[in-house]
């Protein structure tokens, strides 16, 4: 797949980071960037239905400081002004990503992206090493999400909350703009938590999965 959010070199210094915690650890590790983890159909029609509210309410306002206004005329403007600021407001958050976001309840792109990387871990093959111990680092552009998970194998030495400095980590470098830094840095701060907790490489390890970056631009 051509990459579609990472340069061949940006991808090239992810995927040896990658190469670089497993041979220090011994675990297996996947990086993941994702455009979005849904195409969130209602959000046009919630922002739609926003900007006519407030245009209706604006030519109610206007027609009623302004009452030389034929009814005709009054009735006229006021509906292509409702649809031209329905219309715009659905069309603007298409092109303008935190305008769309709003319209998404936090609840909601949370539980979407964490979804996402379920299948994905499923999919990549995260579940079929020989020791179980398969992570998935992932970033979702829109949402602004990162999810960590990890496989069975390494669930009693890792809990979630031991996980959370890789996603701060990752989430500092993405509010600037800085995906290859992000992901750069959270994989070394996941080197630096699974080697704090023991975690080291056996004799004869092999990587059992391929440390390309998966990338893709439409919800799976």
């Amino acid at each position: 797949m051509t990459n579609v959010f990472l340069d061949t070199s940006a991808e090239a210094a992810i995927r040896h980071r990658a190469a670089a915690v497993e041979k220090a650890t011994g675990v297996e590790v996947v990086a993941a960037v994702i455009a979005r983890a849904d195409s969130y159909p209602e959000i046009p029609w919630k922002a739609f239905a926003l900007g006519a509210s407030v245009a209706a309410l604006a030519a109610v306002g206007f027609a009623l400081f302004d009452p030389g206004w034929e009814a005709f005329r009054a009735v006229a403007g006021t509906a292509l002004a409702v649809l031209a600021a329905g219309a715009s407001a659905a069309l603007a958050t298409v092109w303008i990503a935190p305008l769309a976001r709003l319209f998404v309840p936090r609840a909601r792109r949370e539980a979407e992206v964490l979804q996402s990387a379920q299948a994905m871990f499923l999919e990549s093959g995260l579940t079929r090493t020989r020791r179980r111990d398969g992570i998935l680092v992932l970033v979702s552009l829109f949402e602004r999400e990162v999810v960590v998970l990890t496989d069975i194998g390494l669930q009693d030495r890792l809990v979630p909350a031991a996980l959370a400095p890789v996603i701060t980590a990752i989430t500092a470098r993405l509010k600037r703009g800085q995906l290859r830094d992000a992901l750069e840095d959270g994989l070394a701060r996941l080197e630096e938590t699974l080697v704090a907790r023991g975690f080291r490489p056996q004799a004869g390890d092999t990587s059992e999965l391929s440390d390309a970056v998966i990338q893709r631009r439409e919800p799976s």
